[in-house]
């Protein structure tokens, strides 16, 4: 019946980024079949994987433009930032009438959600900034600057108040100076390159110089300060074994100087290079930080890091947990794209493993069998690399948590004996050692070796969120849920932009069903599935949760979707394989909750 009340509509703030293509027409007239593949190539190798690492939804795409929303606007302007840098590296050596260069704009507004689709005032500022922005550049307006001046290493040039099509009020547009470095990089040309000095031949292993911190206090008897802050971050970061950290001498010859990061990485033979500045203003202080790749000069990771001087030494140990906390995902993340891209002929057992790790990310059935492919290859090559075999079991931990995969006692004894085997070879590895924990405590019930493997893991490094989390899981299979959340918030604080970070989330889903605080849980279930969607193992708890909370209506869809998961699955088949890992007393709440929900019990 019609109450003559106006339908209401969905709306929400985000973050809208728009662009295209410049002179689309042009080169789809000049080349076409070339522009449409060179164009493809582009979305599939470089703008879509940034969106999906910033946590962008693609909401439409058009032959040469593109519209995503955020829910950060810090997120949409770093995406849209890595995005233009690399685009420059790509297109460096190609003729301008040739290059395909975007144009970006991007707003914070209210906007309208009609279905998969975005409307209102929010989504065309966003447009008409695009159409401001230069070749390769950047606009945004004055609420996003507002937003982000402060927590992003960026500086942004006023353009005025300009008036727009089809908006009453003029928008203020601010462009972003991404750096010199950039713009060179767009404009360089191999006859212009400079001569460049004998450089050293990259590590095997990911290789970082934390350079000297620059002192922003203009007082320099807070030298010592930043000093400090420098020596603490290179110690913490040193601890990493599968990282190579160059000595705190060797990079404090950079100190007071103005540096190419390209040129730093050159001469002393590092990847990355982590730089920053403390800016200290009576009892309190600002610590920046930005991760930066030599080879391309894309930035990787920035933040900042405010606190008191109340004890100056908290402050410093602090400091170096956060940076290293949160630039450890993102060296992975940046070795494992680049491993991905080297040719099939040259990959060795380093690169396997890197490539097991973006497979292992995607966290599907088909992604964690190609895992354990590229594992047994790793392996094949040397047997004694101790990340693969721990990686392996930690798979197959995975796969029957899931109930992905059948895991066959003898695939289990397996990966118990590959567990055990890598913590004789990776004795002093943090990642081996709670990988390890988590094969013996899943698959063997084995909790208190699990958990003094851990502890040893965090004593190596106590900046490891991975460990942190592993902890949280052993400790809650383990019926200790108070010390179990306590871990799992301690990872998502060191790590808060970790790709699995989704993993911490539905170990606090789990601690707090295990103290029966269901309502919690559910809050935590569902921020897994927004990070996680194809979370299949939080199917069947929140189907429990939904069960134990009488929750009827969305009680029928988890079920649907618990059986499109799990065909044919019944109290008596999840029984099987839950109580192998988790303590009965999570085991009978879960169960509990699914008889409530409606699964039959045989």
């Amino acid at each position: 019946m019609n109450t003559g009340e106006p339908e209401r509509v969905e709306r929400r703030l985000t973050a809208i980024l728009a662009a295209d293509v410049v002179g689309y027409s042009r080169l789809m007239g000049a080349e076409e079949e070339g522009t449409l593949a060179a164009l493809k190539a582009i979305r599939r190798e470089l703008v879509d994987p940034r969106i999906v690492e910033h946590r962008g939804r693609i909401v439409k795409t058009t032959g040469d433009g593109i519209l995503v929303e955020f829910a950060s606007v810090v997120d949409a302007v770093r995406c849209a930032v890595d995005v233009q840098r690399e685009m420059a590296e790509r297109y460096a050596d190609v003729p301008a009438e040739t290059r395909i260069e975007f144009r970006i704009g991007i707003n914070l507004g209210d906007i309208i959600i009609d279905q998969d689709d975005i409307f209102g005032d929010g989504v065309n500022i966003a447009a008409r900034l695009e159409a401001m922005a230069d070749p390769g550049g950047i606009c945004v307006s004055r609420v996003v600057r507002d937003q982000v001046r402060d927590k992003l290493a960026f500086a942004f040039e006023d353009m005025g108040e300009q008036q727009v099509k089809n908006i009453a009020r003029p928008v203020r547009v601010h462009r972003v100076r991404i750096d010199d470095a950039f713009a060179a990089l767009a404009a360089a040309r191999p006859e212009s390159a400079p001569q460049l000095g004998p450089s050293l031949a990259l590590p095997e292993k990911p290789s970082l110089a934390v350079l000297p911190f620059q002192n922003m206090s203009g007082d320099p008897e807070q030298e010592y300060f930043a000093d400090g802050i420098v020596e603490d971050i290179t110690t913490a970061i040193a601890r990493l074994p599968w990282l190579f950290v160059i000595a705190r001498n060797s990079s404090f010859t950079y100190k007071g100087k103005s540096v190419d990061v390209k040129q730093v990485g050159r001469e002393l033979g590092v990847r990355y290079v982590l730089e920053g500045s403390v800016r200290k203003a009576g009892n309190r202080v600002r610590i920046t930080g930005q991760l930066i790749d030599t080879t391309t000069g894309a930035h990787i990771w920035a933040d900042r890091i405010d606190g008191s001087l109340d004890d100056i030494f908290e402050l410093q140990d602090q400091v170096a947990s956060s940076v290293v906390g949160a630039i450890e995902p993102k060296l992975r993340l940046a070795e494992i794209e680049r491993a991905t891209r080297k040719p099939t002929g040259s990959l060795d057992a380093y690169d396997l493993y890197l490539r097991a790790l973006a497979q292992f990310h995607k966290s599907s059935p088909e992604s964690f069998r190609e895992t354990i492919r590229l594992l047994s290859s790793a392996l094949s090559i040397d047997p004694s690399y101790a990340p693969a075999a721990a990686l392996f079991g930690y798979c197959r931990a995975w796969q029957r948590a899931n109930g992905w995969e059948s895991v066959s006692d003898e695939e289990a004894t397996e990966a118990i004996g590959l567990a055990k085997r890598a913590v004789d070879t990776g004795k002093d590895d943090p990642d081996v050692l709670c990988m390890a924990g988590r094969v013996l405590s899943n698959l063997a019930g084995d909790h208190a070796t699990a958990l003094g493997l851990i502890d040893r893991a965090l004593a190596l490094n106590a900046n490891s969120a991975l460990a942190w989390g592993a902890r949280g899981y052993v400790l809650t299979y383990a019926n200790q849920p108070e010390p179990a959340i306590e871990s799992f918030n301690h990872a998502m604080r060191l790590s808060p932009l970790d790709p699995l970070g989704y993993t911490f989330k539905f170990g606090l889903t789990l601690a707090h069903m295990l103290a029966q605080r269901f309502e919690e849980a559910m809050k935590w279930v569902n921020e897994t599935f927004r990070e996680q969607p194809r979370a299949a193992a939080a199917i069947r708890i929140k189907t429990s949760l939904c069960g134990q909370l009488n929750q009827v209506v969305e009680r029928q869809k988890c079920m649907r979707d618990l059986l499109t998961f799990f065909p044919g699955a019944t109290i008596r088949s999840f029984d099987r394989y839950l109580a192998l890992q988790n303590s009965p007393e999570l085991t009978a709440i879960i169960l509990e909750g699914l008889r409530k929900a409606g699964l039959p019990e045989e």
